[in-house]
């Protein structure tokens, strides 16, 4: 089923999976903050898409869905012309993860999912052709490993303001010493405060947040040329060396797979 991203029931269907297409037909269009009596799997087909929990964010990156279990509250927001799935699964239907989570989701069962969006007739009981398909597709759903693509947004104030500079100029290299004179504490302070906060120290949690950024903007279409200049890199290689040793892939392969591997690192 296709629709509207913003317009579109949020527990459909009858069965104990119900695949939708969703459109964006405006830039930048975002869900308030929203839950479901049924879990949700979201999938960003093209464009790029985040989610964000009360002190967590993720960007879907390709290959991957965020893990919305049910009631829990949840805003997304995706670019012009993005291709969004959302794959709602009834409470009790399948063992999935109790708290959000970003999963790898394989080509079979992208493809599982797709079928679905495209075939399924929401209105009705699936017959038993389709239910074995939605069974299989579970039992996949069950197995897919947990990946890394999450990152803590905590709401204190002074942690806020770092989030919100930081995220508006990725590109800022201010040091630890240099956040805490803006924040008014001391280094000290401000360190134990991030670790409290997020469970991570600043460098760890600051690389984070450009991985995530750096997601966003290369499946927005920008080249990794562009994407290193607006995250403040000296050179295009040490952006690719970074990428390669979070990800374990330079940017280009980790987007255009086969013929086109590669091509986007130049």
């Amino acid at each position: 089923m296709t629709a509207s991203f913003s317009n579109f029931d949020p527990d459909p269907g009858l069965n104990p999976v119900t695949a939708l297409r969703v459109s964006v037909q405006a830039r930048d269009q975002e869900t308030p903050m929203h839950s479901h009596r049924s879990g949700q799997f979201i999938l960003a087909l093209s464009g790029a898409l985040s989610c964000q929990v009360p002190g967590f964010l993720w960007i879907v990156p390709p290959a991957c869905a965020v893990w919305i279990p049910e009631d829990v509250l949840h805003s997304t927001r995706a670019t012009l012309n993005a291709n969004v799935c959302f794959l709602f699964v009834k409470p009790g239907a399948a063992v999935l993860p109790e708290s959000p989570c970003t999963v790898e989701i394989t080509p079979m069962v992208r493809e599982m999912i797709l079928h679905l969006a495209d075939e399924q007739d929401v209105e009705s009981v699936a017959d038993a052709s389709t239910g074995r398909l939605m069974q299989v597709l579970l039992e996949q759903l069950e197995a897919m490993p947990r990946t890394r693509f999450g990152l803590p947004v905590s709401l204190h104030p002074k942690l806020k303001a770092i989030v919100e500079t930081l995220t508006n100029n990725p590109a800022d290299r201010s040091t630890l010493t240099q956040w805490a004179v803006r924040a008014a504490m001391s280094e000290r302070t401000l360190a134990r405060l991030i670790i409290r906060e997020t469970g991570m120290t600043f460098g760890r949690w600051r690389q984070q947040l450009r991985i995530l950024i750096s997601l966003r903007q290369l499946a927005e279409g920008k080249t990794v040329l562009q994407v290193s200049d607006d995250l403040g890199y000296v050179s295009t290689t040490a952006f690719i060396t970074m990428f390669k040793k979070a990800l374990g892939t330079t940017p280009g392969r980790y987007f255009f797979m086969g013929d086109t591997a590669g091509k986007n690192d130049k």
